[in-house]
């Protein structure tokens, strides 16, 4: 049945504004002032104040214009068009997507709804609304819309379509979809490795899209825009690089329990935040921990103390693992060449330091049959014992006993009494060496190994059910030495090592090989023993002349993983950059040169001596002399000319090679000079001009002039 009159008679000021009415204003501060105008709230009957949460008025709709009052009734009378509802699974993806409020919302009139329908079977449907709509303070007509909104919708299907709506719709085409050209020259200028700030790169967009007459957005909007439409891991690896993205990945979770004592160990380094006088030196030094670490228990199982990290420390800190303990199972070290050192990790293929060698000769742990691999540069979580250097770097170094000599482990953030004192090295030992035996027997560990205990009681349950590779008294003697590949004089087979000479009997036989000489470097004088290139031992020679985490399966995987995420964050940056960096940087080079403008000073001060100069000297008492020119030394100045034709004549022509070198050079010096040169001397000068002898004999010739040529 057709409608005479709208189906909304009270409207709130912003109900107004939503509706888009004609002759009225489209926000709600328009709409009040327009009733405020005109005295809409005098009116007795048609303006009241409305009831329920928020208050406000309400306006009856022949206080609009009668423009506006005739697109009610047409809409009204308009046939009732089908609205189109989204389907279950449609509906209940749209509402997940929504933000809490909008989904509380909805629950609190899914439960009025529900609240109605309970009370319909005693009291009837219209007087439950009323009752409910004055319980909970609301108008009967927003319950009687959620009726219509549920209207055939399964009951547990309610939720989604009792949701508020607004905003789901096609979204209006905004600003930032105007000036779309802005925002690619924005995204070249600000996401680029340099790392510039936002505003000057908003700046220089705006600048730019002047020049073309192009649409740009104000400041504030282009952030935003920029931090609703760009991803953070593109912002990060546009701007960071490959370093700053890999940063976003979640590291490696290793599992340890699975593990056993000495099945692998690791290695490194730590300069101690402490002044100590080292023999020898005659100011205070910081010194460097070389430890070794059990992977599977946490415990430190040799440490030593040197000025810097060297392959002796290592070996000599690696020597006392094997002594004490047996030998590893596989050794994880840091990249530092202190740990790559050959004389360690000879023979490996894979190493970050050194260059690798088909002849380098096989190492300690390549003899011992340890294992090995190195730690990715710059990521001190691939190595577990830089979690037991951040607890020594608070115990050791801020030791009560080394009050005074504690240097801050920032440069910023040395103490007051900064190196008021320095710690005697002995003195230093004892106290290092009894912080690491409490660091290994505090009780309380939480890793997966230790489940509350120490470090050494972890250490000790798997050591004694594990069977363990003893170190002979050979193998340990292996790393007290020194190591390098000589070849052997070719006549009696000497060898020579820092000066000092080393020949036994036997090896006259090998004369001329190639071998590998092991030496103390403690003392030179012990002699050195000598193993070919494939290991085996050949024999002794004495100084004859004296003089002062292993899974590694799951490593490649997330290697891969990452290079994945690395290659699709390249294409993402490629289709977020679409304008190249120098065609912004062309537009910019292209714009007009704003020029400075000098305020011109209209009145000068001068100073008081420059008055009283001024005074005097348009009194006549002072007279500005003219500088004379002093001509005393122009008898030391002379001019060196040197003939050249009569040099080219002085050297002696009787050599072949020199009086073709003259030729040469008397060509190309008529060459230079634009003459013209005949057929024989072309053919001549075309021929031996890029000869290794005429181009040996013309740097001498150079450097030294026509009396070094003869």
């Amino acid at each position: 049945m057709t409608r005479h009159l709208p189906v909304k008679e009270w409207w709130t000021a912003r109900e107004i504004a939503e509706a888009a009415l004609p002759d009225l204003p489209n926000s709600q501060q328009g709409v009040e002032a327009e009733a405020k105008r005109d005295g809409w709230r005098g009116h007795p009957t048609r303006a009241r104040k409305r009831e329920g949460r928020g208050g406000g008025w309400e306006y009856h709709w022949r206080l609009f214009p009668s423009s506006a009052q005739r697109k009610l009734i047409v809409e009204a009378n308009a046939p009732e068009e089908p609205k189109s509802r989204p389907d279950r699974d449609e509906a209940w993806a749209w509402f997940d997507a929504r933000p809490e409020h909008v989904k509380t919302k909805a629950k609190a009139c899914l439960r009025i709804v529900q609240e109605v329908e309970a009370l319909t079977p005693a009291v009837g449907k219209y007087l439950a609304v009323s009752m409910v709509a004055r319980q909970h303070k609301i108008s009967d007509r927003a319950i009687w819309s959620w009726f219509e909104r549920v209207e055939g919708v399964r009951r547990d299907d309610r939720l989604p379509y009792l949701a508020d709506r607004r905003g789901a719709t096609t979204v209006k085409p905004t600003k930032a979809a105007v000036a779309a050209e802005f925002c690619d020259i924005l995204k070249g200028l600000y996401m680029r490795l340099e790392g510039p700030d936002f505003r000057p790169a908003w700046r220089d967009a705006v600048r730019i899209c002047r020049s073309l007459g192009r649409e740009f957005l104000e400041y504030r909007t282009a952030l935003r825009w920029y931090q609703a439409n760009v991803r953070r891991t593109d912002d990060i690896f546009a701007r960071k690089g490959i370093a700053g993205l890999r940063s976003m990945f979640p590291p490696q979770i290793r599992d340890r329990s699975t593990m056993t004592a000495m099945e692998m160990v690791t290695a490194d380094c730590h300069k101690v935040d402490v002044f100590v006088w080292w023999p020898g030196i005659r100011t205070p030094v910081r010194v460097q921990l070389i430890a070794f670490q059990d992977v599977y228990s946490g415990k430190i199982l040799a440490w030593s103390i040197d000025l810097n990290p060297n392959k002796i420390a290592t070996m000599q800190t690696f020597m006392k693992v094997l002594r004490d303990y047996g030998i590893p199972g596989h050794c994880l070290f840091d990249n530092g060449m202190e740990f790559a050192n050959k004389d360690m990790t000879g023979g490996a293929k894979h190493r970050f330091r050194f260059k690798v060698s088909e002849e380098d000769p096989i190492g300690i742990l390549g003899m011992l049959g340890v294992g090995m691999t190195f730690a990715t540069p710059g990521h001190g979580q691939a190595k577990p014992i830089e979690r037991s250097f951040g607890d020594l770097a608070e115990d050791l170094a801020k030791d009560i006993r080394f009050a005074g000599a504690y240097v801050g482990n920032r440069p910023e953030a040395k103490p007051e009494n900064y190196m008021s004192r320095a710690i005697d090295l002995g003195y230093f030992l004892e106290v290092v060496e009894e912080r690491i035996a409490e660091h290994n027997a505090r009780e309380g560990r939480n890793s997966h190994t230790a489940r509350g205990r120490s470090f050494d009681e972890a250490f000790a349950e798997s050591y004694q059910r594990t069977p363990i590779r003893k170190a002979t008294e050979e193998q340990t003697r292996l790393c007290l030495m020194a190591m390098y590949v000589r070849k052997l004089q070719k006549t009696n087979g000497q060898i020579t090592l820092y000066k000092n000479h080393y020949w036994s009997d036997w090896m006259s036989e090998i004369a001329g090989q190639t071998v590998t000489a092991r030496f103390n470097p403690e003392d030179l004088h012990e002699g050195a023993y000598l193993y070919g290139m494939d290991g085996a031992y050949l024999g002794f020679a004495e100084c004859r002349q004296k003089t002062g985490f292993r899974d590694i399966a799951s490593a490649k995987a997330l290697a891969r993983e990452n290079s994945r995420r690395l290659k699709e964050a390249r294409k993402r940056l490629a289709e977020l950059l679409p304008v190249k960096g120098k065609d912004i940087a062309a537009q910019l080079d292209a714009l007009p040169k704003p020029e400075a403008s000098l305020p011109e000073a209209v009145v000068v001060q001068l100073d008081r001596l420059s008055q009283l100069e001024s005074q005097k000297m348009r009194g006549g008492l002072i007279r500005p002399a003219l500088p004379t020119p002093d001509t005393s030394r122009d008898d030391e100045l002379t001019v060196l000319q040197v003939d050249f034709a009569a040099a080219r004549q002085e050297p002696k022509r009787q050599d072949p090679e020199v009086a073709r070198f003259w030729r040469l050079l008397d060509i190309e010096t008529r060459l230079k000079a634009g003459e013209d040169i005949p057929a024989p001397d072309a053919e001549f000068w075309g021929r031996l001009h890029t000869h290794p002898t005429y181009l040996a004999q013309r740097e001498i010739y150079d450097r030294y002039g026509a009396q070094a040529i003869g």
